[in-house]
């Protein structure tokens, strides 16, 4: 990957901003700010990574495995290791990411898109986030599709994971706490859920 893409990538990220906009108790005023727009991951690809079996990496904890980015400029190199290249530079606190392989300090990262490389295990953290995919998501109450709606979620917004009841999930974000259908979000496997 070019020079010129990684610095037009990063001015793209500084220009927007994640956003989850309260709803008022009327329903119909909304207030936020930016929100970073994010490609859809085709349905297909999704299915096959949240199948994929669970092995345990060389520090005995379960690859692959979701956890965050713990600052706002992250580097992703070509290895592991500082000698090795940046490829991409993550500029955003909290956005989920899978840990599938390890190497001494390093661990091997994928991110929704698919891009995948080596950063340290310091600019990683436990704190599960998730992603918003697709559209604009409406949290809810309680986890049904026809309890009152908490807040709605753009696409790109990250929100903490809290808990999942069935195919159901509690998050919070911006402020704000309610549940979401997984399917409508990046950054937790089939296998969390309960069926």
């Amino acid at each position: 990957m070019g020079l010129f893409r990684i610095v037009f990538f990063a001015a793209a990220l500084l220009a927007l901003a994640p956003r989850v906009t309260l709803l008022r108790a009327a329903g119909d005023e909304a207030v936020g700010g930016h929100i970073l727009q994010v490609q859809d991951e085709s349905s297909g690809s999704k299915k096959k990574e949240l199948s994929r079996e669970q092995r345990p990496g060389r520090t005995g904890r379960p690859l692959p495995r979701f956890v965050s980015l713990r600052a706002s400029k992250v580097n992703l190199r070509t290895g592991p290791g500082a000698r090795y290249p940046i490829d991409w530079v993550y500029q955003r606190a909290g956005l989920p990411v899978e840990i599938i392989d390890e190497f001494d300090t390093w661990r091997r990262i994928r991110d929704w898109q698919g891009t995948i490389g080596w950063v340290h295990q310091s600019m990683l953290q436990g704190r599960r986030t998730v992603m918003i995919l697709g559209e604009r998501r409406l949290m809810r109450r309680r986890p049904d599709p026809q309890a009152p709606g908490v807040a709605y979620l753009e696409p790109g917004a990250i929100a903490a994971l809290e808990s999942c009841e069935g195919l159901w999930c509690e998050l919070s974000a911006g402020g704000f706490r309610g549940w979401l259908e997984a399917a409508a979000f990046y950054g937790l496997y089939a296998s969390e859920l309960l069926p």
